[in-house]
């Protein structure tokens, strides 16, 4: 049994595992992909890293720092291509925690990580919102367009839009551009400058930002406030989408046709805190009226033995996420007896970044005016193939929250589970977003979940 396991190898999982392993703590670092980084440090194969180091990425030298810092301490184990579906909590006895994987690839298998404490460092995926023809082939989420290149050198395609809020759109726009891409414009649904009085005291942010603009710059994209993609056409695959102007609560004014075969939409980020709703772990609401997890000043949740670092304590970039890490990695050492040196700098630095994500949330909104976008058609559930009208209809019929809308016309229960729809189900049912309660939080088998307890690998 380990001293720690580590969910997520993102910058605060790595993080947490390299300060775990210096205080003296055998640690098992988990994570789904392939190779370490998580979403942010997403990577191409080792053959053309080595050939060129950081590519298509910023601040690479923070991930080799600590990829490095984990090679040097025999203390940790990485367990990559393990995806969890679900953790336990002791309740009595020295409260250990049991990790239920499935490992490796296609022919998965089970297999059980026990540990004395529990880090969860599982990031967050894309929060997409519906328009007509988001189903078509061509349209991807901001994240999906950035991993496609990061990951496996794929460009989204020839001429590309990007829209949405918040500033993620600049990298990825600038990253397709620079890979080759015609990008035929970057549609910021909020104001250009909504984020400007905090770049002031935050002057790396600023540095960074005035550098994907010079990128933008020097490819000529366009990038314009207050304006969205509010449909996209084409039969079989996306030919071309619809631009309106938008006034400050999103509802559409002039509209306009741009030509393109990729669309990459973004509209923020939904923090992963299935795995915490599972131990009963609390929560709280983030600015943007998201469910995130209730932490203290060292990353402890409301659980005994289990800590969250990163965005499931709230959305606010691979610096924050980085901070908490190392924070939750030595909270978890000290609570096991280990001597930790005070690092005072390292709160300052969590509390000065914190600040920061919050100023973008509240610059970044995501307004009630994309309600109007909406069609009779447009399909709001892609996995149950829900449209709009049905929705409307489950209101008629009395549905007054996400769960009753749920019930009577099935948004939400497809192979997803809501990840992709939850967000807009809420929305279009007038509450903020509730926490997942999803028992089991990966897609497994109806084998491995029956399976056999002497055929799993319990370590």
């Amino acid at each position: 049994m380990k001293d720690l396991a580590v969910v997520g190898a993102g910058p605060a999982g790595m993080a947490a595992a390299v300060a775990a392993s210096r205080a003296g703590l055998s640690v098992v670092l988990i994570d789904s992909g392939a190779r370490l980084g998580g979403q942010y440090y997403r990577h191409p194969p080792e053959g053309f890293r080595a050939r060129r180091p950081g590519a298509l990425h910023h601040g690479f030298a923070r991930f080799t720092r600590l990829a490095d810092a984990l090679g040097e301490h025999d203390g940790v184990e990485l367990r990559l291509l393990h995806r969890v579906w679900a953790v336990v909590a002791e309740r009595e006895g020295d409260g250990r925690v049991a990790v239920h994987c499935l490992a490796g690839a296609r022919d998965e298998r089970r297999e059980t990580v026990l540990a004395r404490r529990l880090v969860i460092a599982t990031g967050a995926h894309d929060r997409p919102l519906p328009f007509p023809g988001w189903d078509l082939p061509g349209v991807f989420t901001a994240g999906g367009a950035q991993a496609l290149l990061k990951g496996d050198l794929v460009v989204a395609g020839r001429r590309v839009v990007v829209a949405g809020t918040g500033p993620f759109l600049l990298p990825v726009a600038a990253g397709l551009a620079g890979a080759g891409a015609h990008v035929a414009g970057v549609f910021e649904a909020n104001g250009r400058f909504g984020l400007a009085p905090a770049l002031i005291t935050h002057l790396g942010k600023l540095a960074e930002g005035a550098g994907y603009g010079l990128r933008l710059a020097r490819h000529r994209v366009p990038y314009l406030g207050g304006h969205a993609v509010v449909a996209a056409h084409g039969r079989d695959e996306l030919t071309h989408v619809t631009v309106a102007e938008l006034d400050r609560d999103w509802v559409p004014g002039r509209l306009r046709t741009i030509a393109c075969d990729a669309l990459a939409v973004g509209y923020g980020f939904v923090p992963q805190i299935e795995l915490a709703t599972q131990l009963g772990c609390a929560t709280g609401t983030d600015r943007d009226g998201g469910p995130v997890v209730t932490v203290d000043e060292g990353m402890r949740t409301t659980v005994p033995g289990v800590y969250a670092a990163g965005e499931p304590t709230g959305v606010g970039g691979a610096g924050l996420a980085e901070a908490e890490g190392w924070i939750a990695g030595r909270t978890a050492a000290a609570d096991l007896g280990r001597p930790v040196p005070p690092a005072p700098g390292l709160a300052r630095k969590r509390a000065r970044l914190a600040a920061f994500g919050r100023a973008l949330q509240s610059a970044y909104p995501v307004r009630d005016g994309w309600k109007g976008w909406l069609r009779d058609d447009t399909l709001i559930c892609r996995c149950e193939e829900v449209p709009y009208a049905r929705i409307k209809e489950a209101r008629e019929l009395g549905a007054v929250d996400a769960r009753s809308m749920k019930l009577l016309a099935r948004p939400g229960m497809g192979w997803c589970q809501g990840r992709v729809c939850g967000y807009a189900v809420a929305c279009l049912a007038g509450e903020a977003p509730a926490p997942p309660r999803r028992p089991i939080a990966q897609p497994v088998r109806l084998g491995d979940l029956a399976g056999d307890p002497g055929g799993e690998d319990p370590r």
